[in-house]
């Protein structure tokens, strides 16, 4: 059940980029997470393309927009529900996800920045209610961790 934030130039990716942007990124998450695959535990991934305004991102007080596409991917998921290796796939995932979002003929250079946060069990809700590991697990079928429901 992650919730996912992009940010982007504004204009770096052209609406069918941006649709399959985030149906390359939902697919990544919903793997490494181990979502299950009903459609309802499926909708608890959220993802957001937020572009920024042109003259607005630089690197180095540099605009790059000629050369790169600078992208900075916000992943919050629950504490407890990745390891150190399904963090690693996920990030190197993550960023092939975009580079396949590119135009065939862009040839800009994509530079991501890639930020997993994990929250602390306990500290996020949702429709209002606390939720804890075990309400993700249920509600988004983790099946790497449905073992621990039964304990």
């Amino acid at each position: 059940m992650p919730n996912i934030l992009i940010k982007v130039p504004q204009g770096s990716f052209s609406r069918e980029q941006r649709v399959l942007l985030c149906e390359e990124v939902t697919k990544v998450a919903s793997e490494v997470e181990q979502v299950g695959d009903d459609p309802r535990q499926q909708s608890l991934c959220w993802v957001l393309i937020d572009e920024v305004a042109s003259g607005y991102w630089t690197c180095g007080s540099v605009d790059i927009s000629a050369h790169a596409i600078p992208c900075i991917v916000q992943v919050r998921v629950p504490g407890g529900g990745l390891n150190a290796a399904m963090r690693s796939d996920y990030v190197q995932r993550l960023h092939q996800a975009v580079t396949r979002s590119q135009a065939a003929d862009d040839h800009r250079i994509i530079m991501t920045s890639i930020i997993l946060d994990e929250v602390t069990d306990g500290f996020w809700a949702a429709n209002g209610a606390i939720w804890h590991l075990a309400d993700f697990i249920q509600a988004a079928g983790y099946r790497h961790l449905l073992g621990q429901l039964e304990q």
